[in-house]
This record gives C-alpha cells, structure tokens and sequence, in this order.
C-alpha cells in the first residue's frame, strides 16, 4: 500500500539537503562551541553561521536570535521570561482561546504564580480583532502572545495591527510563527514584535531545535541554567547538526516560499474539488477563514462521520490526516480551536484536519478524495 502523508502541520519530512548538512556536521564536527581550541572555535562559527543565515531570513540581528530546543520551548521562554523579567511592572497577560498548548499551559502555570490572564474570545472564523485586544489592556498589563497562523484551522491574525497597538502602549508583544515561517514572508525588525518563536521541524528541518526572536535590548529572564550560552539566555551546549539543519531548511524554505506557497494552494483548491465531484460540497463544511489562511492547512468537517471514525478509515486506507494538533491528537476531546469558533456540535465533532507539504502530487489529493468518497458511502449504507 502506498502512503500519503497529508500532515505536514504536525511535523515534515526532513529534506534530503538538510539530511546531508546535518550528517557532515555529525561526522566531521565534535567540539563544544564553549571550548575555547580549535575544536570548539570550529564549533563556534558552525553555530554562529547558521545564526547569521536564519537571522538574514527572518529579518533580525543575529544576536537577536536564540536557539532552543523547538517550539514549545521558545514559547515557554517567551512567555516565563518575560512574566519574570517585569513582574514588577505588572501581573497581567493577554493572549487568546485558541493558541498552542505551549502558550495557553503557561498561561495556566503564571495563573497558579499569581499572574492575571486574558483569554480573548474569536470569531467564527477563529480571527481576533486588533480592538479586541485594545480593550482588553489595563494599567498592569505586560505582555500580549498570540499565533501569526493557527496551527489547526490555518486562519492569519492581524499581527501588524495588533502590533501597532501594544507598540503605543509599551506592551511585550509576543507572535508565536511556529506554523507561519514557511508560508508567510517574516521580517522581525519592520513587525511591531519583540518576541517571535520558530521551530525547525514545520519547515523539513530536523526536529528538535528551534530559535526565539527577542528584540534588542529586551530584557528577558531565562528559564534554565548551568551555562553562559547564547547571551546569557538559554543555558546548555548547542545541538550543532541540528542548528545546522535549521539554517539549511530555512535557506531552502525562503528560496521556494513563493512556488510551494502556489502548489499548496492549488493542492487545496484540488482536494476540495474534488470532495465536490465525490460527495457533493452539501456533505461537507470548511473550518476558518475563507481567504486569510496558510496555504498549507485546511480543516474540513465531515458531519455524516465523526472524527475518530473517519481519521480510522482514512488510515486504513494509507491516507495520513489529524484531528488537530499533534500535541493533543491522541485526546478524544473536542479541539479547543474550533470550541472557541462556537462550531455546531455536529462540525465540531467531525473535523480532519488535512496539511499539504514536500513530496504531495495533485495523484495523492485525487486518490485522498475519492477514498473519502468511498468512506462515507460505505459508512451511509451501513447506517
């Protein structure tokens, strides 16, 4: 049976460049990038060259950029450090109901610390509105964090606008870009951001490694110790072929944005095309924004199907989707994205999410919608 892996917003595929940086580093580099020999001084570019390389990309200086171990972690830095570093300024931090676990658990664990937490409501298209946030600031509010892309629908926040506002009031604005990197075209220094996470492993590097953007100047308390790495900020010796990964899939990723951006969309186009002519469009709704989404992601409710059936079947078949995010794919609960879009239960509880990345074929979409076809066919007549 031939496979199709339709969720690249949980992880991709390392790309064969990437694979190739990495295991030269592995074979031909071992220093430590603290030491102060040769070894090391080697080490020391290596890590200094692909911080240049990312921070190029991105729009930022290099000292600007702090390497992690991923997404969850840049965020939890984002959001401990900056909770720690001006507590004394205030206790209050804004975000949204429908952020990544990484944001919303710490948001959870500074309640227990005696932090106050916003939790903006969205629309049914799971946006935002940048007067929401507005409204939402008081006297001792020090932070703001939400996601450039959602994670599950795919829907694009107004970052600039909302920006702009937390700019006026001198507010820690914090843009989680983890699913937004290879979609969106990222420039820290032009967006009203002071901090921004990143993770490898959305963009076909390895996984593992990530970075957090921090503007110059911001203080930012750090959340682990033992070491003087990476300005003080984030202790422990660098994963030097996984930096070196990164810096590749970030290269390759800013030099094909536009065409994978194009594929996608047509990948997208295609896949619901096609659920026209297999089951007619009456048989299925979209979940999020109807033009201001990642080409990559949709999410589609099947409401004839309840999640969990259909995800089953489509396994069965080789047809690699989810139910949401990776983190809590394994959870029978409703997604937490598309409770806060107040999605009737009957979509609420049939959703797939469906994600488009290296190595899919408008072949595997056909064969993808065909089989759901049948699925549903099969599962009506047995009702």
């Amino acid at each position: 049976m031939k496979h199709i892996y339709l969720d690249h917003a949980a992880s991709t595929p390392i790309h064969p460049e990437v694979a190739e940086a990495m295991m030269t580093v592995m074979k031909e580099q071992f220093g430590n990038a603290s030491s102060v020999h040769f070894f090391g001084r080697t080490a020391k570019r290596l890590v200094n060259g692909a911080r240049d390389l990312i921070a190029s990309k991105v729009g930022c200086r290099p000292d600007e950029l702090v390497f992690t171990s991923g997404g969850t972690e840049s965020d939890n830095l984002a959001l401990f450090g900056t909770a720690a570093a001006f507590k004394e300024k205030g206790r209050h931090i804004i975000t949204t109901s429908i952020e990544h676990h990484a944001v919303l658990h710490s948001c959870e664990r500074l309640e227990k610390d005696g932090y106050e937490v916003t939790y903006l409501p969205v629309d049914r298209y799971g946006q935002v509105h940048p007067e929401q946030v507005r409204e939402a600031i008081r006297p001792d509010t020090i932070l703001v964090s939400l996601m450039y892309g959602n994670n599950e629908v795919g829907t694009i926040q107004p970052i600039a606008e909302i920006g702009q506002i937390t700019k006026e009031r001198g507010i820690i604005f914090h843009v989680d870009a983890v699913q937004a990197l290879g979609s969106i075209p990222i420039s820290c220094r032009e967006l009203p951001v002071d901090l921004m996470s990143f993770s490898s492993h959305k963009i076909n590097g390895p996984q593992g490694v990530g970075a957090l953007y921090v503007r110059k100047e911001l203080v930012l308390e750090p959340i682990q110790y033992g070491g003087l790495q990476e300005r003080k900020r984030r202790a422990g010796t660098e994963n030097m072929a996984g930096i070196a990964g990164f810096a590749k899939a970030v290269e390759i990723m800013d030099a094909e944005r536009e065409a994978r951006n194009r594929h996608e969309e047509a990948l997208r186009e295609q896949l619901l095309l096609g659920l026209n002519s297999a089951i007619s469009a009456e048989r299925y709704h979209v979940n999020g924004h109807p033009t201001a989404h990642l080409p990559h992601i949709i999410n589609i409710s099947f409401p004839e199907c309840d999640t969990e059936t259909m995800l089953m079947n489509l396994d069965m078949e080789g047809i690699a989707a989810s139910s949401g995010s990776a983190c809590t794919s394994g959870s029978l609960e409703p997604s937490h994205v598309l409770e806060a879009m107040n999605l009737p239960q009957h979509l609420l509880r049939s959703a797939i999410r469906f994600s488009f990345g290296l190595g899919n074929t408008s072949q595997e979409i056909e064969q993808t919608t065909q089989k759901i076809g049948t699925i549903l066919d099969r599962l009506r007549k047995r009702n």
